[in-house]
């Protein structure tokens, strides 16, 4: 399976992060808004266009503040994920005329149930990917771009 990239949105709103709520078998679980490049998209299409489908808003892209490499074979879910080999670009985002409507997801992935705002404080107690991103995001550092093969 080749190396797929994929781009995903880091919304904050004062001392909240919008997040994708999922369900699994097991429970929910939350995720950055965001997915996969498709040929011929640049990273900010794939963007934009993974934004409208999960969150049901547009967003206007900044700069770029991670890359998340996830080598699946190397992690807790290796039993199902053993061939995924994907590259994470994190931008940080706001949202475009979303504050006063009720945003719409136009096409959300398989497992979302639903968009949350969660207190950026209270995310370890959530069941969240990439769990080791949240220091980063608590802590504002913005100075270490490449996190490595992380979950």
């Amino acid at each position: 399976m080749p190396i797929r990239n994929s781009a995903k949105a880091i919304i904050m709103k004062g001392d909240k992060i919008l997040l994708t709520k999922n369900k699994d078998e097991n429970e929910f679980f939350y995720l950055f808004p965001g997915g996969g490049q498709e040929k011929g998209e640049t990273l900010h299409e794939a963007l934009k266009r993974e934004c409208i489908e999960e969150i049901g808003s547009d967003v206007e892209i900044g700069e770029l503040l991670h890359i998340r490499e996830y080598i699946g074979k190397n992690h807790e879910y290796a039993s199902f994920d053993y061939d995924i080999h994907q590259m994470e670009f994190y931008f940080k985002c706001t949202l475009i005329d979303a504050e006063d409507k009720d945003s719409i997801p136009t096409n959300p992935d398989s497992h979302q149930v639903g968009v949350e705002w969660i207190d950026i404080n209270e995310l370890v107690q959530y069941r969240f990917y990439p769990k080791r991103i949240i220091d980063y995001i608590i802590n504002n550092q913005i100075t270490l771009v490449y996190l490595g093969d992380i979950n």
